[in-house]
C-alpha cells in the first residue's frame, strides 16, 4: 500500500468510522482506491500523501470551497485575522461587521447567531424555535446533519430518514424519549404535509425545510407552507447550509419567494473555515436568550474574517453565474458522453449540484469502476459535481473529455458482461454502513 492507504488503514484502527465526516469516507467512494488525505491544494488541485496530482471535479471540500482551494484573497484576509489574535477573552468585531451584513443582504431579518458547522447551526435554529414556541414538535424535509432532534425521526420507523439524501442513518444513543418529536415530509409532497399539520397542529414548534436540492418547489408547495405554518404559529426554517450562495446572492429562499422566520448558513458561506450562522426575525431569534446557546469556538476572529472576505468576492465576481455556467457544461457533457456511448444514464440537480446515476441493476459496480478509471486520469470524480468558481473552460473540457473515455470503458464491459473484470477492490458503500475494520 502506499502512504495514503497505510494512513487511512491506521486511522480505522484510531478512529471508529476512519472519518470525523461520512462524506469523506473513502468507502463511499472506491474502498482501497480512494486517496483519502491531501497534502496541498489550490484551486481546484488536489495534491495527495504520495505526490499525485488530481482536478476535484467532484465535491470540492463538500460543497464548502464555492471559490476555490487557498483563495489567495479569502487567505490573506484570514492571515491578517491571526496575525491579530484570533481567541481572547474579548469579542472579534468582525461579529458584528459580519451580523450587519448579512442583515443588510437579507432585509427581512434582524437578528443573528453564529455557530462554527452547519448541522450544529441547524440544532441552534430548532432550540431556538422550541423556546419561541415552547413546543416540542419538529416537521422537516430534506437533510439537516447528525443532531439527536433530527435523528429522532428514525426512533419509530428506522427507514423515515431514507428519503432524505442518507439512507441508513442509525439512531442509536438517541434518546428513546425523543420518539415522537421530529416527523418528515417529502419536498413537493403538498398533501403530505398538510395531513401533518392537521394531525399535530399547535404541538409543531417548527417546519424546517431546505429550499432547494435537485428539483425547484412548485408554487402550491411553497404557498401552503407559508399558510399552514403561520395558521399554527410554527417557526418557518430554511437550510441554506448547502444550496446558500449557489443560485444567487444571499440564498435560494430569497430567488424562490420564500419568506423563513429563520434561515441557516454554513459550507459556502467562508470558502473552508469552520462558520455557520443563524439569521431571523427579532422576535423569534430573541429567544435564544431563554436557552442556554453559548460556546467558546463560536467566537473565534477566523470564521467571521473568512466569511466578510468570501461573501464580498462571491458579490464582487458574480459567482452563482460561474457556477450554473460551469453546471450546466458538466450536466451537458454527461449526456452527450453517455449518449455516444450508448449508456442509460440519469441526470439530475441543480446546475451548481449535480449528479448522475447509471440505470443498472450493477449501478454501484459502475459508479466504483468510474472512479478507479477516473482517478487513473487524474481527475477526482463521483457521482456528484459541485461546482466552483475554481473551474475553468480547461478543466472541464479535459474533464469531459475523460468522462466521454471511461463511459466508452464501462459501456463495452457491460455489454461484454465483463464488469466484474474491470475491478479487484471492493465496490463502493451506499448511505450509512458501520466500519468493520
Amino acid at each position: 500500500m502506499n502512504k495514503t492507504q497505510k494512513l487511512y488503514a491506521r486511522a480505522k484502527e484510531l478512529i471508529p468510522g476512519g472519518t470525523q465526516l461520512l462524506s469523506k469516507r473513502p468507502e463511499m467512494f472506491a474502498p482501497e482506491l480512494w486517496p483519502a488525505y491531501y497534502d496541498s491544494a489550490e484551486g481546484c488541485r488536489v495534491r495527495d500523501l504520495d505526490g499525485n496530482e488530481y482536478i476535484d471535479m467532484s465535491y470540492m471540500g463538500i460543497g464548502a470551497c464555492i471559490v476555490g482551494y487557498a483563495d489567495e484573497e479569502i487567505d490573506a484576509a484570514v492571515c491578517r485575522a491571526v496575525k491579530k489574535g484570533n481567541m481572547t477573552t474579548l469579542n472579534a468585531p468582525e461579529e458584528v461587521a459580519l451580523a450587519e451584513t448579512l442583515c443588510r443582504i437579507h432585509p427581512w431579518a434582524s437578528g443573528v447567531r453564529f455557530a462554527r458547522s452547519g448541522g450544529e447551526s441547524m440544532a441552534v435554529a430548532v432550540r431556538i424555535a422550541r423556546a419561541h414556541t415552547r413546543r416540542d414538535i419538529v416537521l422537516f424535509c430534506g437533510y439537516h446533519g447528525w443532531h439527536d432532534w433530527y435523528l429522532a425521526a428514525n426512533l419509530s420507523d428506522d427507514r423515515a430518514l431514507d428519503g432524505h439524501l442518507l439512507p441508513g442513518l442509525s439512531p442509536r444513543g438517541v434518546p428513546r424519549g425523543l420518539s415522537g418529536t421530529a416527523y418528515p415530509f417529502a419536498y413537493n409532497d403538498t398533501e403530505g404535509f398538510v395531513r401533518l399539520v392537521e394531525r399535530y397542529g399547535e404541538k409543531i414548534a417548527a417546519v424546517v425545510m431546505e429550499p432547494i436540492r435537485s428539483e425547484y418547489p412548485h408554487d402550491e408547495f411553497i404557498e401552503a407552507i407559508h399558510t399552514q405554518s403561520r395558521k399554527i404559529g410554527a417557526v418557518l426554517v430554511v437550510d441554506e447550509i448547502t444550496a446558500g450562495w449557489r443560485l444567487n446572492y444571499g440564498g435560494a429562499h430569497l430567488k424562490l419567494g420564500i419568506e423563513p422566520d429563520i434561515a441557516v448558513f454554513g459550507k459556502a458561506i467562508s470558502n473552508g473555515f469552520p462558520m455557520g450562522a443563524i439569521i431571523g426575525r427579532k422576535e423569534v431569534m430573541s429567544a435564544a436568550q431563554e436557552s442556554f446557546i453559548s460556546s467558546t469556538y463560536w467566537t473565534d476572529r477566523l470564521g467571521f474574517a473568512a466569511s466578510l472576505a468570501t461573501l464580498e468576492k462571491i458579490k464582487e465576481k458574480n459567482i452563482p453565474e460561474v457556477l450554473k455556467r460551469n453546471g450546466k457544461a458538466v450536466q451537458e457533457g454527461w449526456k452527450k458522453a453517455a449518449e455516444r456511448n450508448s449508456l442509460d444514464i440519469e441526470v439530475e440537480g441543480l446546475y451548481p449540484l449535480s449528479h448522475f446515476s447509471f440505470k443498472y441493476d450493477s449501478a454501484s459496480l459502475m459508479q466504483t469502476i468510474f472512479v478507479k478509471e477516473m482517478l487513473e486520469r487524474g481527475f477526482l470524480a463521483t457521482g456528484g459535481y459541485y461546482a466552483s468558481y475554481a473551474h475553468g473552460e480547461a478543466e472541464i473540457e479535459s474533464y469531459i473529455s475523460a468522462v466521454d473515455e471511461v463511459f466508452g470503458v464501462i459501456a463495452r464491459a457491460q455489454s461484454g458482461g465483463e464488469l466484474h473484470r474491470l475491478l479487484d477492490t471492493p465496490v463502493k458503500h451506499s448511505g450509512f454502513r458501520r466500519l468493520t475494520k
